[in-house]
């Protein structure tokens, strides 16, 4: 089963850009690669020749992935994020027992916590989802249950 892919408009350029590197410089480096490898000689025994064409095939199956989650990508668009209730795109400060942080709420394939960007399908990202601000939720964490209030959101 295809699961959704969420993306902001950023994510979907960087989706772009990593699909036209993989299809232009890296197939063109591993294509030379495969080329240096058939110089060697008798390619039946060619270590070289056996890993750069492994290669070739990790790349094109890695190039068919990105296509297909760019087919099936839904891009978020900034003037549908609410400010009234969480949702895929908002900005949203959070306060836990920790403290307080502000995360981009964004689909699995953008997620990235050191960057603040928070997938909806985290705990946390599940649980505030269509929250209001002012509005405490509890959320079940690998760790154990925490509390977390919603203190602002807006569009990102």
């Amino acid at each position: 089963m295809q699961k959704d892919v969420i993306l902001t408009p950023e994510g979907l350029e960087k989706l772009k850009q990593e699909i036209e590197y993989l299809s232009t410089e890296k197939r063109r480096e591993v294509a030379g690669r495969i080329k240096e490898a058939r110089e060697f000689g008798d390619i039946s025994e060619n270590s070289e020749y056996d890993d750069a064409k492994n290669e070739q095939a990790m790349l094109e199956a890695k190039i068919a992935q990105l296509e297909e989650r760019l087919r099936d990508a839904t891009v978020i668009d900034r003037d549908d994020v609410s400010t009234e209730a969480v949702a895929l795109g908002s900005m949203v400060t959070i306060e836990t027992p920790v403290g307080k942080a502000t995360y981009q709420l964004v689909g699995s394939a953008e997620s990235d916590p050191d960057e603040n960007r928070l997938s909806n399908e985290s705990p946390i990202g599940r649980a505030i989802l269509g929250h209001k601000k002012g509005e405490t939720v509890d959320v079940v964490t690998p760790g154990g249950n925490i509390k977390v209030k919603i203190v602002s959101i807006k569009a990102a």
